[in-house]
């Protein structure tokens, strides 16, 4: 199958080496020509990375199934896939998706890379809306393989299957978010321990580093191989519904406390990021966001290593 990935920024980037390293061909398009130059040049030093990890094979013939088009019309023959990777804009996701239904033929599934919008927010009005779906990653999803699979109301059953048998194909991991919401799960989940971390430094009780330590030396650990059900699972002598037992009435203490829905503090935003910015000055973000990525290279060679000892759970 030819793949078409709709956006040429960080998110088609890595989409891009996400399918190519599957084996598929992938054509690579943007509306901003200097977006679609550059586009080649990151993959090719992303690929390479991923080679001397040990995650792709052959870097040379990855990037060789990647190619660019500046037509639109043009970059969509013959494909049997299109991800879209726009701003998350919903007049630009109305609008790339009408052309996309007006330049593929019906059976093409129409994907969308959105964090947060529903997909019926910018389907509604078209002839093909059956076969458009979400396919939300994480960033990047070349090393974290989570996708969530979420159609509209409309989307077609088999829409939903083969993005998934595709998902599966390409080495990611889907889950079937079932019924439309904002933010989908991962964001949800990600928000509601956002809004606890900065309640818990707007009250005083921890700073930035601290909060961080907690998350990364603790919580982090076990989440990074096991979801948050699988550890309370095992974290008492009965399974989940001892857990449950043992702990509920605690939880439900703090979940009262746990009410405000108003705004992130700005106060404490400006002191977070003091805080961070003392300990990593801004102009070595870019440094930053390379060593993290690096790190999660050599956590994902080692998941590779680590899970063909596994099979026997």
């Amino acid at each position: 199958m030819k793949i078409a990935v709709v956006g040429a920024g960080l998110i088609g980037q890595a989409w891009a080496i996400v399918f190519a390293r599957a084996g598929l061909d992938v054509v690579l398009w943007d509306g901003q020509g200097p977006a679609l130059r550059e586009a080649p040049v990151i993959i090719a030093k992303l690929v390479q990375d991923l080679a001397t990890e040990g995650l792709v094979d052959d870097a040379a013939e990855v990037l060789a199934r990647i190619t660019t088009e500046e037509d639109l019309e043009i970059a969509l023959k013959g494909v049997g896939y299109v991800q879209e990777n726009l701003p998350e804009k919903l007049e630009l996701k109305q609008s790339i998706f009408e052309r996309l239904d007006a330049l593929t033929p019906p059976e093409v599934i129409l994907a969308s890379s959105t964090s947060s919008i529903p997909a019926s927010k910018f389907t509604e009005s078209l002839a093909g809306r059956a076969r458009c779906v979400i396919a939300h990653p994480v960033n990047p999803p070349y090393l974290v393989p989570v996708v969530e699979i979420c159609g509209a109301p409309w989307t077609a059953p088999d829409v939903i299957e083969r993005t998934w048998q595709l998902m599966q194909q390409i080495k990611q991991k889907p889950v079937h978010i079932k019924k439309e919401l904002e933010g989908f799960v991962l964001n949800r989940l990600q928000g509601a321990l956002l809004r606890e971390a900065f309640r818990l430094v707007q009250e005083g009780y921890v700073d930035a580093e601290g909060l961080d330590t907690t998350v990364k030396d603790g919580l982090g650990l076990r989440w990074s191989f096991m979801g948050p059900f699988e550890t309370i699972d095992l974290n008492a002598p009965g399974g989940l519904a001892d857990y449950a037992q043992r702990y509920g009435p605690l939880y439900h203490s703090i979940a009262k406390q746990q009410t405000d829905t108003s705004p992130w503090s700005e106060a404490v935003i400006q002191a977070l990021d003091r805080e961070r910015r003392e300990q990593l000055p801004r102009e070595q973000l870019a440094d930053r966001r390379l060593w993290r990525d690096r790190r999660l290279m050599a956590m994902a060679a080692q998941r590779k290593r680590s899970d063909k000892g596994d099979s026997e759970y």
